[in-house]
C-alpha cells in the first residue's frame, strides 16, 4: 500500500518555470502600499532567503510566492505548493531507507522553490521534523531541504507563539524576511487595475468580449469592504464575464455589496423594516466570511461553528453569491461524516 507520505508528494502542486511563465501574470499595482512590497519582492528575489508572506485570506499570497520564483535564479526549476494541513509527521520520516528527498522526488526537492501554505496548520511534531530538514536544522548540510523555502499564514504566528501552537525556532527560521500583504480594503486604487486583469483574464478564456462596467457599478465595487479580498473580486470578475450583463452580476453576488453602499435616497423613504432587513443581511454574509475564512472554508466545520444544518450553509452561500468561492475553496466534503 502506498505510504501517506508518498500520497501527500504526488497531491503537491508542482509547477514548472515554463509552466509558470505561460500561466502567471503579474498585475502592477498603484497603491503606494503595494509598490513598496513589490520592491521589496524585486530585492529579494534574485537572493535564497526564505521569505514569510502574512495576510488575510484572499490577500494573493500564492500570487507573490509564485512572483518570487519567477523573478529567482530558480525561475526554470519548479515551485511546489504544499498545503500544510494536509502534511504528517510520517511525511518527514524516512521510509525504505529514503529521505525527504526521494519522498519529494530528487529531481525537486533539492531545486527551485517550496511554498508552505498555511505554515501554522503544522502540529508540533511536524514543525520538529521540518526545523530538522531546513538549513542550520542540526543536521549534515546533504541531508537538508535545498530548495528555497517560502512559507505563508493568514494567522499571527507571534501569538501562536506565546500560546505554545508554534516553535519560535521554527519561526525565525523561516522568517528571513517577512512582507505582510494589505488586505484590498486598504489598497482600494488598485481596484480598477485587478478587475479589468480578471474581466480580460476572464473574457479570454471564456471566448466572450471583455466587460466595461459602468461608473455606478464601479463605484459601487470601490464602496464595498471586500472581507474575502482578491479572491472575492476575482470571483465577481467572473461572474461578469460568464453572464456578460454587469446588471444581472451585481445583483447575484451584489445585494450585500449594494446594502454597504451610502443610500442616495432620503431617508424617509427606507422603512424602518427595509434598513433592518438590510443591515441583517450585511452581518449575517460578514460572519459567515469571518468564520469560513477562520475554517479555510471548511464548510462543515462553518455550519458546526455557526450552529446552522449543512444544508442552510450552502443555500445561504449560494444566497450571498458565496458558492463558487467555497467550491474552489476546499475538496468536495461529507456534510455527514
Amino acid at each position: 500500500m502506498q505510504s501517506k507520505s508518498s500520497d501527500i508528494a504526488s497531491d503537491a502542486r508542482i509547477n514548472t518555470g515554463l509552466e509558470i511563465g505561460h500561466s502567471l501574470s503579474f498585475a502592477r499595482a498603484i497603491s503606494p502600499a503595494m509598490q513598496g512590497l513589490e520592491q521589496v519582492i524585486v530585492d529579494i528575489a534574485p537572493t535564497d532567503i526564505p521569505v514569510l508572506l502574512v495576510g488575510e485570506s484572499g490577500t494573493g499570497k500564492e500570487v507573490v510566492a509564485l512572483r518570487i520564483h519567477q523573478l529567482s535564479r530558480r525561475r526554470d526549476e519548479p515551485f511546489v505548493k504544499m498545503g500544510c494541513a494536509a502534511i504528517t509527521p510520517e511525511f518527514f520520516d524516512r521510509q525504505h531507507h529514503h529521505t525527504l528527498d526521494s519522498d519529494l522526488s530528487e529531481s525537486y526537492a533539492n531545486r527551485g522553490t517550496v511554498f508552505l501554505d498555511e505554515i501554522n496548520e503544522l502540529d508540533m511534531a511536524c514543525q520538529s521534523k521540518l526545523l530538522h530538514v531546513l538549513p542550520d536544522g542540526g543536521v549534515s548540510q546533504e541531508r537538508c531541504l535545498g530548495a528555497r523555502v517560502i512559507s505563508a499564514t493568514s494567522q499571527n504566528l507571534e501569538e501562536e507563539m506565546r500560546t505554545g501552537r508554534f516553535r519560535e525556532e521554527l519561526y525565525y527560521r523561516l522568517n528571513g524576511v517577512c512582507l505582510r500583504l494589505p488586505p484590498l480594503r486598504n489598497r482600494k486604487e488598485d481596484i480598477p487595475t485587478l478587475l479589468d486583469f480578471f474581466a480580460a483574464k476572464y473574457a479570454a478564456l471564456f471566448g466572450r468580449p471583455q466587460p466595461v462596467l459602468s461608473s455606478q457599478s464601479l463605484q459601487l465595487l470601490m464602496d464595498y469592504s471586500w472581507p474575502g479580498n482578491i479572491r472575492e473580486l476575482e470571483n465577481f470578475a467572473r461572474k461578469v464575464a460568464a453572464l456578460g450583463d454587469e446588471r444581472a452580476a451585481v445583483v447575484d453576488l451584489g445585494s450585500p455589496m449594494a446594502e454597504s453602499r451610502p443610500r442616495r435616497v432620503p431617508s424617509e423613504r427606507l422603512s424602518l423594516k427595509e434598513a433592518a432587513r438590510a443591515a441583517s443581511h450585511h452581518a449575517e454574509r460578514e460572519l459567515m466570511l469571518k468564520v469560513l475564512t477562520r475554517t479555510r472554508w471548511n464548510r462543515k466545520r462553518a455550519a458546526h461553528d455557526l450552529q446552522i444544518s449543512y444544508k442552510a450553509l450552502l443555500y445561504k452561500l449560494k444566497q450571498f453569491g458565496l458558492a463558487q468561492s467555497a467550491d474552489s475553496e476546499v475538496p468536495e466534503e461529507n456534510p455527514h461524516e
